[in-house]
């Protein structure tokens, strides 16, 4: 049982240990839920709060003066100040989009269409998400510009040695994740910032599994560009969260037209809304923004230093535990110290999705693929792999049915 068990969680009374009484989808029978790097289940605080809105406050919102869309415009302005203030922005730099693949684009066409020249470098690294390699290798083309990566070593950790050339050749941007989806690595976010700044480059900061999972100083951190999702931080999907730097925003083109993100429009020409509404076209995700508010301030109320140091001692048990099944190869960082609440690994001889198929049957609910990176799938020369992923509402009862299921699929290909 984890060590902060009996420790009482303010109006909840819950301890982590024992919180999977607030996800209700939970309550299945049987269920060992290890899927929460692809999303989170949500509390009963989300979806209320959701429900709450469309049952009794359901109105577009900004413009109407009655009560109804006061309400709701309040709610939906309130989630995106708390969502700021939570991870220490401000509500003008929070911008809302559909999910983060859709922040990192709207960075990479409308800064990158701005700012990027034939010749120009942009910086990735390998252990990167599709979403965070294809809208630069489309905004690279279209500029005819150049990509470079930074390497990963044996342990699935960034080679920072290898940054500083490439930071030589003064590239315009850096791109990063904070904590990878695949290998669970944490990376010193804030010392490659503070490189890429010395080198005159700005930076994206790929926040979607650290934001869940970490404690996250924005100011701290200090990029250029902070995205993530509300899903994987147990919210509702179809909300990404763009946090950027006024006077580069300010700068920027918006990334689509339409209501909304305009002051006046005439025959010709519009001129633009202020920030953060600029970049927000049409009809908000209302009842969504609503619902990652009320996850923010769950989370928050949580604590989220408490949050890692629950999930870091799931992933220390399953590492350890790990080592039993015999064939098996744990791909990233030995320690869970220095990795999120993501694992992940193949089985000699059995294919990952077999893997995944096996494990389901006794209610073990983990993913097997590429899992959106197979430029790192080539870098560990393994066409997939399965992963678990954990959250507040695992305990090591949900490990050791992973360890048993994986046992079972040894006997079953023996």
């Amino acid at each position: 049982m984890s060590t902060l068990a009996g420790e009482p969680l303010g109006r909840t009374g819950d301890s982590l240990g024992r919180i999977a009484s607030q996800f209700p989808v939970l309550e299945r029978e049987g269920l060992h839920y290890l899927d929460t790097a692809a999303t989170a289940q949500k509390p009963l605080a989300v979806i209320e709060a959701m429900d709450d809105l469309l049952r009794h406050h359901n109105a577009s919102i900004h413009r109407g003066v009655y009560p109804l869309a006061v309400e709701a415009t309040d709610r939906f302005e309130g989630a995106r100040d708390r969502a700021a203030a939570w991870l220490g922005s401000i509500s003008r730099e929070t911008i809302f989009t559909k999910n983060a693949t859709e922040a990192i684009n709207l960075v990479a066409h409308a800064w990158g269409g701005a700012n990027l020249r034939e010749g120009d470098l942009v910086v990735l690294t390998q252990m990167e998400h599709h979403s965070n390699i294809v809208p630069w290798q489309m905004a690279c083309q279209a500029a005819g510009a150049e990509l470079a990566y930074v390497p990963i070593d044996e342990e699935g950790e960034l080679v920072l040695d290898a940054l500083d050339p490439l930071l030589e050749r003064g590239p315009k941007l850096v791109g990063v994740v904070h904590a990878s989806n695949v290998l669970g690595t944490i990376n010193p976010v804030e010392e490659i910032v503070r490189r890429a700044h010395a080198a005159g480059a700005a930076v994206l900061v790929d926040g979607t599994q650290a934001v869940p999972q970490l404690p996250v100083d924005l100011r701290a951190i200090d990029a250029d560009f902070y995205v993530w999702t509300a899903h994987k931080a147990y919210g509702p999907t179809g909300l990404g969260i763009l946090h950027g730097r006024a006077e580069m925003l300010e700068a920027m083109p918006p990334f689509l037209g339409g209501g909304h993100m305009i002051s006046t429009v005439d025959w010709q020409v519009s001129r633009y809304a202020e920030l953060p509404h600029k970049f927000e076209a049409g009809t908000s995700p209302i009842a969504e923004a609503v619902g990652m508010g009320a996850a923010v301030a769950w989370l928050a109320e949580l604590g989220m230093e408490r949050v890692r140091a629950h999930e870091r001692e799931l992933v220390a048990y399953a590492l350890e535990r790990l080592v039993d099944v015999p064939g098996l190869r744990v791909f990233g960082p030995p320690s869970a110290a220095r990795r999120g609440a993501v694992v992940s690994f193949a089985v000699e001889g059995v294919h990952p999705h077999d893997v995944a198929e096996i494990l389901a049957r006794d209610g073990v609910c983990v993913r097997a693929g590429h899992h959106c990176a197979q430029p790192l799938m080539r870098v560990l020369g393994v066409p997939a792999t399965t992963r678990a992923s954990f959250a507040v509402h695992n305990t090591r009862e949900d490990v050791d049915a992973l360890i048993d299921g994986l046992h079972r699929v040894r006997e079953i290909f023996a």
